[in-house]
């Protein structure tokens, strides 16, 4: 089998070169990238390809990472959007944003109704920073009105990165899937130390109960989880033992050596 140089001219004529990418044969193009972007008649649907989308994801990431780098001691809140205004949970949303912000906490939930909007309406009330991390859903929701401090996204994993990125911990209100998703990538994430000094509150026994009993059931019983990684969540009604946790984790993040300098 015969083989060409890398000098070889008819290789340089088939092969095209466009940023770290190479093209060869039937797959070069008519024409350069700058000669597409310069050009005012070519079709817009560029505007939705995957190569696009990375910069628009990139784009999130230099967003969030801007507006929450100075915040602070923070931690995020979630709960059902589906929660009534004045419900029990509600209330309860509402006494756990004046606590945390009472102990120097900003406080983070996902923007929307329901608990979220509890949670950001005490945090408001007690006059400190309410944070709310928005998601563009098929049914627009929009930031709550208690929310001081709004972030938009696209992306979920954007937002998520928010959310454990800029939190100490997480309390953790009655909700569904949305609120089990958060709940299990921060157990997963502790679990697997990718974050340290972490806590996770689940407030309401009546409705964490029945997880709880699994997760020390069947799930500890076949060996999908160790015992100790029962230990890494707390269940309890009590919001100011929710919150000394945060404010002990708080402590404990403090004294711990930065990874960064480690690394």
């Amino acid at each position: 089998m015969s083989t060409r140089s890398d000098n070889d001219p008819q290789l340089a004529k088939d092969e095209h070169t466009s940023g770290p990418t190479t093209l060869r044969g039937e797959l070069v193009p008519g024409s350069t990238t700058d000669q597409r972007l310069l050009d005012g008649r070519g079709r817009s649907d560029w505007v939705h390809t995957d190569p696009w989308r990375v910069m628009r994801i990139q784009a999130e990431f230099v967003e969030g990472f801007g507006t929450l780098s100075e915040l602070g001691p923070a931690i995020s809140v979630f709960g059902s959007a589906r929660t009534p205004e004045g419900a029990p949970d509600y209330k309860l949303a509402q006494q756990v944003g004046q606590a945390l912000v009472k102990a120097g906490f900003a406080v983070i939930t996902g923007g929307g109704p329901g608990a979220m909007a509890g949670a950001n309406q005490g945090a408001h009330e007690a006059e400190g920073v309410s944070v709310g991390l928005g998601i563009e859903l098929p049914f627009e929701q929009g930031l709550n009105p208690w929310v001081n401090l709004g972030v938009n996204f696209r992306y979920f994993f954007a937002r998520k990165t928010m959310f454990v990125k800029y939190a100490q911990g997480f309390i953790v209100l009655p909700g569904g899937f949305g609120t089990f998703d958060e709940l299990f990538e921060a157990l997963v994430l502790v679990q697997t130390h990718k974050v340290t000094s972490f806590p996770i509150v689940l407030l309401g026994t009546e409705y964490w109960q029945g997880l709880m009993d699994w997760l020390a059931g069947p799930v500890l019983a076949r060996g999908m989880i160790k015992e100790s990684d029962l230990k890494l969540v707390t269940l309890t009604d009590d919001v100011d033992e929710a919150v000394a946790l945060m404010v002990a984790a708080r402590s404990e993040h403090a004294a711990a050596p930065d990874p960064a300098a480690r690394a």
